[in-house]
């Protein structure tokens, strides 16, 4: 037993040697490993510091070709720059040239007399307008087929071959104190009127009313002129004949620069002024009034005249005044300048053509310079004013005349006149107008023409179109003044200017007003009184005139502001 203790705990202290022994011989092995890898890595790091300080550096070398490849580059772009400017230099020195000898070539035909045409007249479809400047009393002008003005500065008048203009010398006025802004605003003037084709509708709008209104004239007037004259054609061979005339003067109008009327409105408003004068002394009478003058066999209203011209003279005289008229800071300034001086010219017209006995006439004058002064932006206030002074006015003319007293008891109480007599005129077109029905009797078919409607051509030819073509046909004629109205409204609205915008609103207002208060007197709206329709109504010189003026508005559709 104790022999085998003994044995025992021998073999333990044998094992326990022996594993210390294998640790201390790993540990030692473990050291000298670590050693020789420390010691490799060293000498493998040496030997790239070695190698990488032997090997040639190329990135340097890189650097230098690419600063190389820069420089190279660079004087290469500044020689092509170099040769671009020269290139640019020869054409700018060519193109002076050629402008200059351009515009030496032009200066001498002007002196010469001959007009200019632009180069560029045959390629371009439009033409610019002119900006008038007047320097030291002289107004120069470029004409729309020349070369374009623009405010964007003088490169494009450069460009096109004109010469720099001087600047405009502002004459100081004599006029005190806010009186100086009488003078005209011609200097300031700086706008560019874009030149191009007319206004179709408009031109066909007219055209349907022309040739509307003279199938209208033939088919009431053929049982009174053969009644009258034995040649059922008489009438409507004169209106066709005014007609053509008509349509002549409106193509002359359309290719007209309508800056030409603005020159002649002055000595057109004192001819007519005169001739309203002259005519009651020396005119022909037409029932009470005397409106009608003969003059070289052409017989013809001075009124009718004077319709389009106040129209004109009021558009001038708004296109010079127009910065003191709209002065809305100053009540005053711009109540005389916007308002009174304007009506003033107005009511003069009225007094002329009330001296004749036409207060139909007087009216529509009153009423168609109220549209351009309304349109030109006067105070709205003295509306009011205006309106019952001309209330008063008017109570008092027709109080002081039998002749306007009579028609106005006709209307208000037509029972207590003869109905053969005094309301004959009234009542037989009012049959005629009922008669119609919706879609009439039929084109030629009226029994109302037949010597009941007294001179059916004239002033009545309304109540015809009613027989014969209905409600649907009276309905049309309407809507045809209403588009008149409606594209004269378009045009006013891109016209270039004061007055070119006044003018479309005056010519469209005053066709307007008058198919409005014949359309009234017709279906007894209103007092009987001589109101003619436009384009249906008979009478040459009225007919040609009314087409005329047509041309006008087609001529301002022409131009538009750029």
């Amino acid at each position: 037993m104790s022999n085998n203790k003994k044995h025992s705990s021998v073999y333990y202290d044998e094992q326990t040697d022996r594993i210390q022994n294998n640790r201390e011989r790993y540990k030692t092995n473990t050291q000298r490993e670590n050693s020789a890898a420390r010691r490799a890595s060293g000498n493998s790091h040496q030997g790239r510091v070695s190698s990488e300080a032997q090997r040639p550096d190329y990135r340097k070398s890189e650097v230098k070709n690419s600063e190389g490849r820069n420089i190279s580059e660079q004087k290469e772009q500044k020689k092509k720059r170099e040769q671009r400017t020269q290139r640019t230099q020869r054409t700018q020195r060519t193109q002076r040239a050629e402008r200059a000898e351009r515009a030496e070539r032009a200066e001498k035909e002007q002196n010469a007399g001959r007009k200019v045409l632009s180069s560029s007249e045959e390629s371009k479809n439009r033409e610019v307008g002119i900006r008038e400047n007047r320097t030291q009393g002289i107004s120069r002008h470029i004409s729309d087929s020349r070369q374009p003005r623009a405010r964007a500065g003088d490169n494009d008048l450069r460009a096109s071959g004109v010469k720099n203009k001087p600047p405009v010398i502002k004459k100081k006025s004599r006029l005190p104190g806010w009186f100086a802004t009488l003078s005209h605003n011609d200097e300031k003037e700086d706008i560019i009127r874009v030149k191009g084709g007319f206004d179709r509708p408009m031109f066909f709008i007219v055209m349907v009313l022309i040739g509307f209104g003279l199938i209208m004239v033939f088919s009431a007037s053929y049982a009174y002129a053969l009644s009258k004259t034995g040649d059922s054609l008489y009438f409507i061979k004169h209106q066709a004949i005014f007609a053509v005339l008509g349509i002549g003067a409106m193509i002359v109008m359309m290719k007209m620069d309508y800056r030409i009327i603005y020159r002649f409105t002055i000595p057109l408003f004192i001819i007519t002024s005169i001739l309203l004068i002259v005519t009651p002394i020396y005119g022909m009478a037409a029932g009470v009034a005397k409106r009608w003058i003969e003059i070289g066999g052409i017989r013809f209203q001075p009124s009718e005249i004077m319709k389009l011209v106040l129209v004109l003279f009021l558009a001038r005289y708004y296109a010079i005044y127009e910065k003191p008229a709209t002065n809305y800071s100053d009540f005053w300034q711009s109540s005389v300048y916007g308002l009174f001086i304007p009506a003033g010219f107005v009511l003069f017209v009225c007094v002329l053509i009330m001296l004749e006995n036409h207060f139909s006439g007087m009216i529509i004058m009153f009423l168609i310079g109220m549209i351009v002064i309304f349109a030109a932006g006067a105070r709205k206030i003295w509306f009011i004013v205006a309106g019952s002074s001309a209330a008063v006015a008017a109570a008092v003319a027709i109080s002081l005349s039998s002749y306007a007293r009579e028609r106005i008891d006709v209307w208000l109480h037509p029972e207590n006149f003869s109905a053969d007599d005094e309301v004959y005129q009234t009542l037989q077109g009012l049959y005629a107008v009922g008669s119609g029905g919706l879609f009439g009797t039929g084109l030629g078919n009226s029994r109302q023409k037949h010597l009941f409607v007294s001179q059916p051509q004239n002033d009545f030819i309304f109540s015809i179109i009613c027989e014969e073509l209905g409600f649907i046909g009276a309905i049309g004629v309407i809507a045809l003044f209403i588009l008149l109205v409606w594209r004269g409204v378009v045009i006013a609205l891109r016209a270039p200017d004061t007055f070119s915008q006044l003018v479309v609103i005056g010519i469209v207002g005053k066709v307007a007003v008058q198919a409005l208060l014949n359309i009234g007197v017709v279906t007894a709206l209103l007092p009987n009184t001589g109101i003619s329709l436009p384009f249906f109504s008979y009478g040459g010189t009225a007919l040609a005139l009314q087409i005329a003026e047509m041309g006008i508005v087609l001529g301002i559709s022409r131009y538009s502001r750029h």
